[in-house]
């Protein structure tokens, strides 16, 4: 990977084609076995009556609070699904009192060690899958029967190791990586609720 820009673009235009371009290239990189698996694994989750936890930093924490707009309203509506999902990446209130009393790296650990149970399911998102408050919520997971799905970009991270699904993105730019794991977050939601649609005659109806 060569970093993008790696020197100045005068045009917005000729930045926007380029930026495109890559974008394009880096959503190829995204292994579909893992999407597949993924999706299995959210569906399983939600169908089982377990509970879906998400976590990210910085635009990675608005990912993770979309999800739970994308997956309790989205995927639940018209469907057999009702997700159970949280982030933990929402409540500022304890976010501050973990991170100021206990540790910065602790707000999600913190989080998990109260609410989650052995069958949930962690969705962490992180585009260097390095941040430390994210590989620690993963080891907690792996160690107490929570599985896991990580979003990564640049080499990965500890977070590409630890998860038990990876949906890694080949690329070098942070707003790249993160549209790539939004429309992951999307697509994910999408196919889950369109595969246990109630009516399939009524899709045709049905915005997505």
């Amino acid at each position: 990977m060569d970093n993008f820009p790696s020197q100045q673009i005068d045009q917005a235009g000729t930045y926007a084609d380029e930026y495109f371009t890559r974008l394009a290239a880096a959503s190829k990189t995204i292994d579909r076995d893992a999407v597949e698996r993924a999706a299995r694994l959210i569906a399983e989750t939600a169908a089982a009556g377990k509970r879906i936890y998400c976590c990210g930093n910085g635009g990675s924490a608005a990912i993770s609070n979309h999800l739970v707009c994308d997956c309790v309203k989205g995927i639940r509506t018209d469907s057999t699904l009702k997700p159970q999902v949280v982030s933990l990446s929402s409540n500022i209130e304890i976010i501050t009192a973990i991170g100021n009393d206990i540790g910065y790296d602790q707000i999600f650990r913190f989080q998990l060690e109260s609410l989650a149970h052995p069958g949930d399911l962690l969705i962490v998102i992180s585009s260097s899958g390095g941040s430390p408050n994210i590989v620690t919520a993963l080891e907690w997971a792996k160690e107490n029967g929570v599985t896991s799905i990580a979003m990564t970009g640049f080499s990965g991270g500890k977070s590409r190791e630890l998860a038990d699904i990876s949906l890694h993105v080949e690329a070098d730019n942070y707003g790249i990586i993160e549209d790539l794991h939004q429309s992951l977050m999307h697509l994910l939601a999408q196919y889950t609720r369109q595969k246990h649609i109630t009516d399939p005659a009524r899709l045709p109806e049905i915005k997505f």
